[in-house]
């Protein structure tokens, strides 16, 4: 057995990033720096995936796949032999969100992982951090929620779908907050869930609203959808301050 059959001496593989932001809708791009290794040898397969991580007690792990492009299949190179490779990869529309104001939000990451597939060895690659930001419209209802006195208190990743909503992908991401002050007493928090695609953006909102105040322990939910110039365009303000105040007088 030779050291480039257990991956020692074998191809390596750089990836250069145009920019370490993304958003969804867009792409990730950049080129991959591969070289090649001790002796001459084909790759099979050069592969680049977007991933998440969700954080845990242990640190980040447990995320998923959002996308996934090979770049190049049947790559032979020269001993030491370079070659660039430039890509362009497709963001989801539905991409969870990991940074506001350029500041990352708790318990999610995403990164560009690279991967050299050369059959019988171990995988050898890459892991770049990315910050995937808000869509502008997106952005307009993170501001109203900040002009209206919420707070962040929560952020994950849930698998599976959400009734009444028009997703493609099989997660979705929620963002709670603890409401304005004076709708403490009768909300717990709220929940928000965005679904964007290429034509609009659909907003979920979900009150939790105490039991002590309301024995029967119903969530009220509201959806806006609209195009992405609507939305960048509306006040969302009132409407979102609307919406709550109407939930947290209905049953009393």
């Amino acid at each position: 057995m030779t050291l480039s059959e257990v991956g020692i001496g074998g191809p390596s593989v750089t990836t250069v990033l145009d920019s370490p932001h993304a958003m969804p809708g867009q792409e990730v791009r950049g080129q991959l720096r591969v070289h090649g290794g001790a002796a001459a040898g084909e790759i099979g397969q050069v592969v680049l995936s977007l991933v998440t991580e969700m954080e845990s007690e242990t640190g980040l792990g447990g995320g998923a796949e959002y996308a996934r492009l090979v770049v190049r299949e049947g790559l032979r190179l020269a001993a030491g032999e370079p070659a660039i490779l430039p890509f362009r990869l497709p963001v989801p529309w539905e991409m969870p969100i990991t940074a506001v104001g350029g500041s990352p939000l708790p318990r999610s990451a995403a990164a560009i992982r690279t991967e050299l597939m050369i059959p019988g060895t171990p995988g050898k690659g890459d892991l770049d951090w990315v910050r995937v930001n808000p869509l502008p419209a997106q952005q307009q209802v993170l501001d109203a929620f900040g002009q209206l006195g919420f707070s962040l208190r929560g952020n994950g990743v849930e698998a599976g779908r959400v009734r009444g909503l028009p997703q493609e992908l099989g997660s979705y991401q929620a963002l709670t907050f603890r409401p304005p002050t004076r709708f403490a007493d009768r909300i717990e928090q709220v929940e928000l869930i965005f679904v964007a695609s290429r034509g609009e953006l659909c907003v979920r909102l979900t009150a939790d609203r105490r039991e002590a105040r309301f024995p029967h322990g119903d969530n009220d939910f509201g959806d806006f959808r609209m195009s992405h110039l609507d939305a960048r365009v509306n006040d969302w303000a009132p409407m979102i301050s609307g919406w709550l105040t109407l939930t947290a007088e209905r049953g009393q």
